[in-house]
């Protein structure tokens, strides 16, 4: 059954972080898996996108994205300068991920956690640079619309693997 995120929020443990050592992005994984024939981030930009305009390779060519981050409509092109203007954001970072718990898991689990659409969403590239690896304590999207979703989301994923929240993000 689906809980409040505050219920939830009561059952995460509350520890400082764990120092960065080691942490390396290829330690999620070395990309997008693929899903069947498609990869991950073309998935959540079929998920994500309003009017997607997929290819026979399961490319997402072109949609419309309301962004969560900064409620912004953003038209979504494909192609070497325009893609990045739409990102697909671990919602907690993974780097974040790594210091409050994602160490301790296995490889496979952190692939797995890397490519789940329930931690990935399609937003502002913008907004995703300026977020960089911060925890709810330290950034918020601008959207105060969101916002609520937001933490209910990292939420549920660290109680999903199993993460903690320090003292600052559980406040």
């Amino acid at each position: 059954p689906l809980q409040q995120a505050s219920v939830v929020l009561e059952t995460l443990a509350v520890k400082g972080r764990a120092p960065t050592t080691d942490y390396r992005r290829v330690q999620f994984g070395d990309g997008w898996i693929l899903v069947g024939s498609c990869d991950t981030r073309n998935i959540i930009l079929n998920r994500d996108l309003q009017s997607p305009v997929i290819s026979s390779d399961c490319k997402v060519n072109s949609g419309t994205l309301i962004d969560p981050y900064t409620g912004k409509t953003l038209m979504f092109q494909r192609g070497p300068s325009s893609s990045a203007l739409i990102q697909i954001d671990h919602v907690v970072a993974l780097s974040n991920a790594w210091q409050t718990g994602a160490q301790q898991l296995t490889l496979e689990q952190r692939i797995a956690f890397a490519n789940d659409p329930l931690e990935l969403l399609a937003v502002d590239g913008e907004a995703n640079q300026a977020k960089g690896d911060g925890d709810a304590a330290t950034w918020l999207p601008a959207n105060k619309a969101f916002r609520c979703q937001y933490v209910a989301r990292q939420i549920a994923v660290k109680a999903k693997y199993n993460l903690w929240v320090t003292q600052a993000e559980k406040d």
